[in-house]
């Protein structure tokens, strides 16, 4: 019994160290707009639903705009608002209804975005 416990206590340790220190999520790549090579534009959907942006963390190239475009599956209130705060941008997101929310040209660097509450939230990587 008490062999039992402690590997089941080890089992937990194990999930923590793995879920917070070395889970990596999975970046999502924003292609090209009509895919184009030379083009400076990338775009990608996004599904809210389940409390959840999917994909939440997205990679684009530096100096490309990107078109994000969200589908708000999610009835909740805090689904309703995507804030990018490094960019000075929100927008409202219908529900059920696909809302497309332009992003400039940026620099290198992470930039996050989420719900009013940061409930729900993700990441845009510019490499």
């Amino acid at each position: 019994m008490m062999l039992t416990v402690n590997l089941l206590g080890l089992g937990l340790i194990a999930l923590i160290v793995w879920w917070f220190w070395l889970y990596k999520p999975k970046l999502v790549k924003a292609k090209n707009v009509q895919d184009k090579e030379t083009s400076n534009e990338g775009e990608i959907t996004v599904v809210v639903e389940d409390g959840v942006y999917q994909p939440a963390h997205i990679s684009i190239n530096e100096n490309n705009s990107v078109r994000i475009n969200f589908i708000r599956k999610d009835a909740s209130p805090c689904a309703a608002t995507v804030v990018f705060p490094d960019l000075d941008i929100s927008a409202e997101l219908p529900l059920n209804k696909p809302l497309v929310v332009p992003l400039p040209a940026m620099n290198k660097g992470l930039y996050a975005f989420h719900c009013q509450m940061k409930m729900y939230s993700g990441s845009l990587l510019v490499e």
